[in-house]
């Protein structure tokens, strides 16, 4: 008997360490990440014994026999896996954990609250001693796990439990409703801290550089995402959905997310978190097919087996491939590869319903040009043989990545859109360390990776930070502790505290509560505000 790991997997490898006989992987060392999409448990190693189940923040681990209808190709999946990357000799490297410090010795902000930090938050709170403040912008926390993960996601916004801990833990301040840059400065955090970890992602689309890209109908992925979250920065956008056909360039994760909650049924959206507004707008939606197109083929496509695998069950939905070459070759020895190659046939092999709505992934198909005149009307496209063609469409989403954005006073690479750093120690433009400064994250290693990705880079980061204490380089003079607290008095800045977004959040369930809804989240930060202090 053996157990299983399904779509819903953060990667975060919680489980990895409490395997007794060590049949999850892939598994780095201690503070590495592998390319894996998500981790898998080998059923001929698997023991049977469940530890990994009570330890999965997302309950993406299920006994063999309790699989639900629709996650019971993960069976397959996962053996699969370990046919073809069989398991490493020997456990990884146990970590290990530094010594408490005395009180005072160590005070660490850290800037952004969303998955990067909390498992920051996370490592520094493990030992005794450590002072931490962590800050951020909104009055709510968890970034994208709140305003990116898909609203239908529930069982990934799960692991917001396990940030809760290090967040409300004694040794950890929050300062909500702060941001960096506007209410206080990076020399101000540094003068009051002895070491300053930004985790503030990577928040801006990039660009085509296509001529027409930015006409009215034209739009990045992150603003429709934003949208449909519920993020205060985009709840006033519009999106064209009155014609029959959107167009998303680019096909990762964040492609598959936005198509398919164009086409799902707005009764069953009205179930989750996604934003009332977006709900009202979708429900009166013309679009009925969403073509998701790629540069390159099949074999290079950025989207996971689960979240491919997953289009394929939604009711009323017909997944179309065009222009993917599906024979087998020799060079597809990647589990993962193979498996989208697999998925990728039985949904060619599939007959169309004429009165079903459609999910169009177009291959080795090169945007040349958005055409309109005053607002999108369509995309010019070209594939490998020269044959140009026109797809009509009255909205276009922009999908091929996102890039960070500069950190005053902190050093930044254009070319690369991240801070320059050593395992984490941020490099000024010469590459000499940047005494005290400290990255985790998307800023720290661009937009990629999953939610649990960000666990491995978080320790690395710390583990990083606590090399350069143990050298004495964190001993700078800072000021009290409460002398940020009156500066941003001063300024007229009132940060809110843990227990001003639990009543946010309590507010936000009960607004749910009324509707048979997770949580109907304020949009506004006037509205969130008003709740904190209710």
């Amino acid at each position: 008997m053996t157990y299983v790991i399904t779509q819903s997997c953060c990667k975060d490898a919680s489980c990895v360490a409490v395997c007794p006989v060590d049949c999850i992987g892939p598994a780095g060392a201690p503070g590495e990440s592998t390319d894996s999409e998500m981790l898998y448990i080998d059923p001929a190693a698997c023991i049977d014994c469940g530890a990994c189940v009570q330890e999965c923040p997302v309950g993406a681990i299920y006994h063999e026999d309790e699989v639900p209808l629709g996650q019971q190709r993960f069976l397959d999946i996962n053996a699969r896996y370990f046919q073809l990357h069989p398991l490493a000799a020997g456990p990884p490297a146990p970590r290990r954990d530094h010594a408490p410090v005395r009180p005072g010795s160590l005070r660490v902000a850290i800037v952004g609250a969303g998955p990067a930090g909390c498992y920051t938050a996370g490592e520094l709170t493990r030992i005794g001693g450590v002072q931490v403040a962590m800050f951020e912008r909104l009055p709510t926390p968890y970034g994208l796990l709140r305003a990116g993960v898909a609203p239908d996601h529930q069982h990934t916004k799960a692991i917001a439990d396990l940030f809760d801990t290090a967040l409300s833990h004694p040794q950890l301040q929050c300062h909500f409703n702060v941001e960096v840059g506007r209410d206080l400065t990076h020399h101000e955090l540094l003068a009051h801290h002895h070491a300053v970890i930004y985790a503030t992602g990577a928040s801006l689309s990039r660009d085509l550089g296509l001529p027409g890209e930015h006409l009215p109908g034209s739009h990045t992925a992150a603003e429709f995402v934003g949208w449909y979250n519920g993020h205060p920065d985009h709840a006033d956008a519009e999106f064209a959905l009155s014609g029959q056909r959107a167009v998303i360039i680019g096909n990762g994760n964040v492609a598959l997310d936005i198509a398919r909650i164009m086409l799902t049924e707005s009764d069953e959206l009205a179930r989750t978190d996604i934003a009332q507004h977006a709900v009202d707008a979708l429900s009166t939606s013309a679009i009925r097919e969403v073509v998701i197109l790629a540069r390159r083929g099949l074999r290079d496509a950025a989207f996971s087996v689960g979240e491919f695998l997953a289009l394929g069950d939604l009711d009323g939905v017909d997944v179309i491939i065009e222009g993917a070459d599906l024979r087998d070759d020799a060079g597809d020895d990647d589990a993962e590869t193979a498996l989208k190659l697999d998925i990728a046939r039985e949904f060619a092999q599939r007959t169309p319903t004429s009165t079903h709505k459609r999910i169009v992934f177009r291959f080795l198909t090169t945007p040349v040009e958005v055409i309109g005149d005053g607002r999108v009307a369509g995309l010019h496209v070209r594939t490998p043989d020269g044959h140009a063609t026109v797809i009509e469409a009255s909205l276009l989403l922009r999908s091929i990545g996102y890039r960070s954005t500069p950190i005053p006073g902190v050093p930044f690479d254009p070319a690369s859109d991240r801070v320059p750093h050593d395992n984490g120690r941020v490099h000024d433009r010469d590459g000499h360390p940047a005494p005290g400064i400290y990255v985790t994250g998307w800023v720290k290693r661009g937009p990629r990776g999953v939610i649990g990705t960000n666990r491995a880079c978080a320790e690395q980061t710390v583990a990083q930070l606590w090399t350069d204490f143990d050298n004495g380089l964190l001993t700078q003079d800072i000021g009290e502790p409460t002398a940020l607290a009156d500066l941003l008095a001063e300024r007229g800045v009132h940060p809110l505290a843990w227990q001003d977004w639990c009543a946010i959040d309590t507010a936000e369930r009960q607004r749910g509560l009324d509707r048979f809804r997770p949580r109907d989240k304020f949009v506004r930060i006037a509205d969130a505000l008003a709740a904190a202090k209710k």
